[in-house]
Order: structure tokens, then sequence, then C-alpha cells
């Protein structure tokens, strides 16, 4: 399966979760809640397909901040990508994604 990871300002530790930081394993999307003047800088996505031993760097996406206050195309909206059915074994566990955006 493939993982995904991110790295800041070509560090070589990677993202840590936190309560503002969370990498989605569905899309790869890493999102950061109340984006802070330390968050700004260079951020790079690491995919990983474990079967492969192998790992790939996409290009850097930069993260600066508005001074406007303007949020752009991120209006306060709820994002859900469930899929149609979710088949789970007994006792198991199942991890659903669901994230608010918005200011």
């Amino acid at each position: 399966g493939l993982s995904y990871t991110w790295i800041f300002n070509n560090n070589t530790l990677y993202v840590q979760e936190d309560s503002r930081r969370f990498v989605s394993q569905e899309t790869g999307n890493l999102y950061i809640a109340k984006v802070e003047p330390s968050d700004v800088g260079n951020y790079t996505c690491v995919v990983t397909n474990s079967k492969a031993e192998q790992s790939v760097q996409g290009p850097p996406t930069p993260l600066t901040l508005r001074s406007d206050g303007v949020m752009g195309e991120y209006e306060p909206k709820i994002e859900v990508r469930f899929p149609e059915t979710i088949y789970a074994a007994k006792s198991s566990s199942v991890k659903l994604e669901c994230f608010a955006l918005g200011k």
C-alpha cells in the first residue's frame, strides 16, 4: 500500500501530526488548522510504496500567509470523501475522514 508524509523546508524530519496538522492517508493532503507564522515555508509530499520499498518526492509547495484575511476558495464547508460502501470485519476499526474547512 501507499503511505503519505510531508517534509517541511527540505528537513529530513517529517511533519508531525498534532492537534493542528493532519495527513490524509486517503488523499495524501496535508491539513493545517489555524496557520501560524511558523508554518510558512515549503512543504514536499513523500509517497511511499511499502511493497516496492520505494519513495517518491513531489515538488515543493509554498505556504504563505495572506495579510488581507481573505480565505479565497476555502469558504466554510464540510468536506467528506466516504466510499459508497465500507466493508469491515466484526470488531475491527474503521477510520473515516471528515474535515471542516473555512474561516
